[in-house]
């Protein structure tokens, strides 16, 4: 029995290996429409669906934001990046408080305590809504935590980074937009 349980184990662990490695690959391309349609100079219509209020207060949807540019951050209390760019989002989230604009924070593979403790010790200060059925981030091809999507007044997809925002981002991505809407 134990000369089978060892080289059982052995097999278990290399498949494992083997199905970590090509989720990893899968996970790392940028070939997804949405992606396709941004590096066309497309803007690909955001999906508007209803989620829960992070803080129980009810249901909202991209739809209440529409007429105003809105940043959607995914985002997970476990991620070590989104930890990082947390105090980046809330500069950018004063920044687009004073044009009108604002962050929504999604997150994702997630509890209502975590996240709830995750917000509370980064300070955000938007909206955090809870994707339990990944229905939202499939709308928006999610391949992973953290990505953020800015969305237009037009609930249209103009820029996207599925990876942790930088500085570098946000000035190359967000601020021509929100120049261009003063």
């Amino acid at each position: 029995m134990r000369r089978l349980l060892v080289p059982g184990l052995v097999a278990a662990a290399a498949i494992g290996l083997v199905a970590l490695l090509i989720f990893g690959v899968l996970q790392t391309t940028d070939d997804s429409s949405i992606d396709q349609a941004i590096a066309r100079g497309e803007k690909p219509a955001a999906k508007s669906l209803t989620l829960d209020r992070l803080d129980g207060s009810g249901t909202g949807s991209l739809a209440d934001y529409r007429g105003r540019y809105v940043v959607v951050n995914f985002f997970a209390s476990w991620c070590g990046p989104c930890k990082t760019e947390a105090p980046l989002l809330n500069r950018v989230q004063q920044e687009l408080a004073r044009q009108g604009g604002t962050i929504i924070g999604v997150t994702v593979d997630d509890t209502r305590e975590d996240a709830t403790r995750f917000i509370r010790e980064h300070g955000a200060t938007y909206p955090v809504f809870r994707d339990v059925d990944r229905s939202f981030a499939k709308s928006f091809e999610l391949k992973g935590v953290p990505e953020t999507f800015v969305v237009d007044p037009q609930g249209r997809i103009t820029a996207l980074e599925r990876q942790q925002i930088t500085q570098q981002w946000v000035d190359q991505e967000l601020d021509p937009l929100l120049t261009r809407a003063q």
